[in-house]
């Protein structure tokens, strides 16, 4: 097959695939200015389409002409013409001196600006807060380069072509660069069916919202005023809980931030009015960092009573003893601690390129009985290919465009309860010995294709035959329906090593700690619940020899 970049207008014909399907998809939701963009843009001549494209897919909205040179579009002032009579293009716009100075090379900024420079031998990046403090209005290319034989475009639809890109993809962390790893074959996704209601963004206030939610973002990372983030974000009205949920995020990062500032007064109030997962015990947190230990201990209790996680109902653990000793009450017995099976290792010190884990593989690894470094990637493989089906199921809310690695709604936490049934017909393949054959079949039918789950580069025949052939099917269900209670909290933590005896067809898991090494609160959900199913699982501690006893 040819190589789809060998059409030289490969960009073009991918942006135009953008419009057609916002054209299908979302012509309702379009603006007049949008609707306006689409109609125009078909009516440009090819190479201005081209070189427009080209500048939407570059970083920035400034664009010195002479950077502006593509073969296969020709004279830029030809292709920019028809740009500059629609103003989609300005060739006179006013720049700050700071646009300005990122636009020019050493050279320039010296030649035009040497009179200004208190040290010219230095580093340009030197100069800019002295000419910048001197040099405050804004001016045209020309006007502050009148010496420099080359032309300035900045682009002026750049706003409106990131809401067709929002629109497309549903968010606007993923660019144009999507089109081009799958057309070279880099990237590969599940084709899936769109229904009518596959949606992210119902409503034209879902784009304004989905909007306002990100310059908040870019406010609060830029350092503006919590005060003023804050009363931003409450004044947001939306119906779509997706963007309930993108809320929610930001106010736990706004308050995890006021914590580390020490703002403790101002983090219990974000916390409080936020319902994303963590939002309770790190407001448990705050309070205990405040002493007010009788309140946390009645929301810890509270808590207790209905944790909304794993992660939580191990936090509380912890903190509520602690409380109770803080406030003078009698200490509660505590559960007694699962035996985990324990291997002592001491090795020779290895190349500094060697992990601590591939260290303790060689060691371990026999010719009847191979070791795996596998850590998440094993079981959560078997999962993604066993439960194919469920995964990609075109539910309305799930897929929004062609680029996507799973379902949005992967960690809401209906994502299980909306497949019931369709999880419920993969995992009843594990009462008798088609997991196999579907396993395998999957393997080979979607190899390569993107996966929230499966880790094609792990994955190998040899270690997906050892597995199938030494992982009970009880094992597996158990570990299956785990990942389906918290897929965010628990597709981590799992044991880092593999070990198969084929010929017996058993197994045991490795869990690899090195010199000053301790396990993880995940690690430890992930070994008391190997123990309690009866699960072989290791925990390899491992010092170096030149370290000494």
């Amino acid at each position: 097959m040819s190589n789809p970049l060998e059409n030289p207008f490969y960009y073009l014909h991918n942006f135009r695939q953008v419009l057609d399907w916002l054209g299908q998809r979302y012509a309702d939701l379009l603006d007049h200015d949008e609707q306006h963009f689409i109609q125009q843009f078909d009516r440009l001549p090819h190479v201005s389409q081209a070189l427009l494209v080209r500048m939407v897919m570059r970083k920035g909205v400034h664009f010195r002409a002479s950077k502006l040179s593509y073969d296969e579009i020709g004279p830029t002032q030809t292709a920019v013409a028809p740009l500059l009579a629609l103003g989609w293009v300005d060739a006179h716009g006013l720049l700050p001196f700071e646009e300005l100075f990122s636009l020019l090379p050493k050279g320039e900024v010296l030649a035009t600006f040497k009179p200004w420079i208190d040290q010219p031998k230095g580093k340009k990046t030197d100069w800019l807060p002295g000419l910048a403090a001197q040099f405050v209005e804004n001016r045209s290319f020309q006007q502050w380069c009148p010496q420099v034989d080359d032309a300035l475009y900045s682009l002026t639809v750049m706003d409106l072509c990131d809401r067709l890109r929002l629109m497309f993809f549903g968010n606007l962390y993923q660019d144009w660069s999507e089109f081009v790893l799958a057309d070279l074959g880099i990237y590969t996704y599940e084709k899936v069916e769109f229904c009518a209601q596959s949606r992210g963004l119902r409503s034209r206030d879902d784009i304004q919202g989905f909007l306002f939610l990100h310059q908040c973002q870019q406010a609060f990372e830029a350092g503006e005023a919590l005060n003023t983030v804050l009363e931003q974000i409450a004044t947001l009205d939306t119906d779509n809980p997706w963007l309930e949920k993108r809320r929610g995020k930001l106010l736990f990062q706004v308050g995890q931030h006021c914590e580390r500032m020490a703002e403790l007064t101002l983090a219990e109030a974000v916390y409080r009015g936020c319902d994303y997962p963590g939002a309770r015990a790190r407001l448990i947190r705050v309070l205990e960092r405040q002493e007010r230990f009788s309140q946390a201990l009645a929301l810890a209790c509270e808590a207790q009573q209905a944790p909304q996680s794993a992660a939580e109902e191990q936090h509380l653990l912890r903190v509520l003893p602690r409380l109770r000793r803080k406030l003078g009450e009698p200490a509660q017995p505590k559960p007694k601690a699962r035996d985990i099976q324990r291997l002592d290792l001491e090795l020779p010190l290895p190349e500094p390129l060697i992990s601590v884990e591939y260290s303790v593989q060689a060691y371990l690894s026999e010719h009847d009985a191979p070791v795996h470094y596998v850590e998440n990637s094993l079981i959560n493989s078997l999962f993604g290919l066993l439960c194919w089906p469920a995964i990609f199921a075109p539910l309305p809310g799930s897929f929004f465009h062609p680029f996507q690695r799973g379902p949005v709604d992967l960690h809401s936490e209906d994502f299980h309860q909306r497949r019931i049934e369709l999880f419920s017909a993969c995992l009843g393949e594990l009462q008798d010995e088609r997991y196999k054959a579907t396993i395998r079949q999957r393997y080979t039918e979607k190899w390569g294709i993107q996966s929230p789950f499966v880790f094609w580069s792990v994955l190998t025949e040899e270690l997906l035959d050892q597995a199938l052939d030494c992982l009970p099917a009880e094992h597996l269900r158990h570990w299956f329906e785990r990942l389906l209670l918290d897929i965010r909290a628990n597709r981590a933590g799992m044991p880092d090593l593999i070990q198969f005896w084929p010929e017996q067809k058993t197994y045991r898991m490795i869990e690899v700690k090195g010199p000053g090494d301790r396990l993880q609160d995940n690690q430890l959900r992930w070994l008391e619940f190997c123990g309690e199913h009866q699960m072989p699982v290791t925990v390899c501690y491992v010092r170096w020899a030149e370290q000494g006893a």
